[in-house]
């Protein structure tokens, strides 16, 4: 009975995990977004480049957040 429990128990750990994961992986989607956008509008070199470097770290961030989203499916 205590392993059903703890099998139980380690499963909807695993469902939090999973599910505050694709919380994070849609923000950061929606940080590549937005930097993307401010991307192509800017004109002053000095904030395009501080778009590229935003939109380097979320899209590293979002490389990062998919294999640790994938590792939990195995």
């Amino acid at each position: 009975m205590t392993f059903s429990l703890n099998k139980k128990r380690q499963r909807a750990l695993m469902i939090l995990e999973r599910q505050k994961l694709r919380a994070e992986i849609d923000r950061i989607r929606n940080s590549i977004d937005s930097a993307r956008n401010h991307f192509e509008q800017e004109v002053d070199p000095t904030l395009i480049d501080c778009f590229i470097y935003e939109l380097n770290a979320a899209q590293l961030r979002y490389q990062f957040l998919l294999r640790r989203f994938k590792n939990l499916e195995l």
